[in-house]
Parts: structure tokens; sequence; C-alpha cells
């Protein structure tokens, strides 16, 4: 997984593989999902500053799921 931010752009971009995108899916103005074929590809955050996305606030403990 990489992240990486463009400030000129503001554009905010998780990316999970380096597979080819085949499928993108808006969630809302900001939010773009890319699907490869495995599944989920890379997310995108359109005015990740601007609209409050930035910065991320991601607590240590929330990375780990819980299996019940």
């Amino acid at each position: 997984m990489q992240i990486s931010y463009d400030e000129q752009d503001d554009i905010l971009l998780i990316t999970f593989n380096t597979d080819p995108i085949i499928k993108d899916i808006s969630l809302n103005w900001h939010v773009n999902i890319g699907f490869t074929e495995q599944g989920i590809g890379e997310i995108s955050i359109l005015e990740a500053k601007q609209s409050g996305l930035l910065p991320l606030n991601i607590q240590p403990n929330a990375l780990f799921l819980k299996v019940a």
C-alpha cells in the first residue's frame, strides 16, 4: 500500500496494488475508487485538504481488526 499527496492539485491517492484499473466508481464528488480484477486497486480523494480530509488522523489500533 502506498499513500501519496499531490499538493498542487490537492489529491490524496491511496494505492493498494499496481494492477491495471478496469473500472472506476465515484462515491461522491471527492472520492473515487478504482477497481482491478482482484478488487480495490486505488482510492483517490479530490480536494482532500480543502474538504477537511487532510491531514489524515489514523489511530494506531484502528489498523488491526478484532475477530470474534
